[in-house]
């Protein structure tokens, strides 16, 4: 069985935000799922995906701090700035962190880890709503 799903996140400040919960309410069908696999896949260049701690919120804000320390705005070598100093860095990001993530699906669940969770990393200050797709395979 396959189930393809596009699904679009209110907009976010720039940041490390998770975003499980929000998926998971748009994707009931999931329930249907006894085994298979979860792609979640974010059509944009300017932001990414990751996997990491859902619990302690200062987790995100060191990724927010690692990330802009580890690529900077306004390097006078850039020469994509058509879009502001923070456009270029934030593709940076984005294809460092990527932009899809495979999750095992148990029982009509994601198998994550008892302290994972599914983070939307917006990489740009106005980035608006962002659009995923969810593509699921299995029994």
């Amino acid at each position: 069985m396959w189930l393809q799903k596009e699904i679009r996140l209110r907009p976010r400040a720039r940041g490390f935000h998770l975003i499980t919960d929000e998926l998971l309410r748009e994707l009931p069908e999931l329930r249907n799922f006894k085994v298979g696999m979860m792609n979640v896949f974010i059509l944009h260049t300017s932001a990414s995906l990751t996997l990491n701690e859902n619990a302690d919120p200062t987790v995100r804000q060191d990724f927010e701090s690692y990330f802009n320390h580890a690529v900077p705005e306004d390097e006078p070598y850039y020469r994509h700035q058509d879009e502001g100093a923070d456009d270029l860095p934030a593709h940076i990001k984005s294809s460092l962190l990527g932009s899809s993530l495979n999750i095992p699906i148990a029982d009509g669940q994601p198998r994550l880890g008892t302290w994972q969770g599914i983070y939307l990393c917006e990489h740009r200050n106005l980035g608006g709503s962002r659009r995923i797709v969810v593509t699921v395979h299995g029994e």
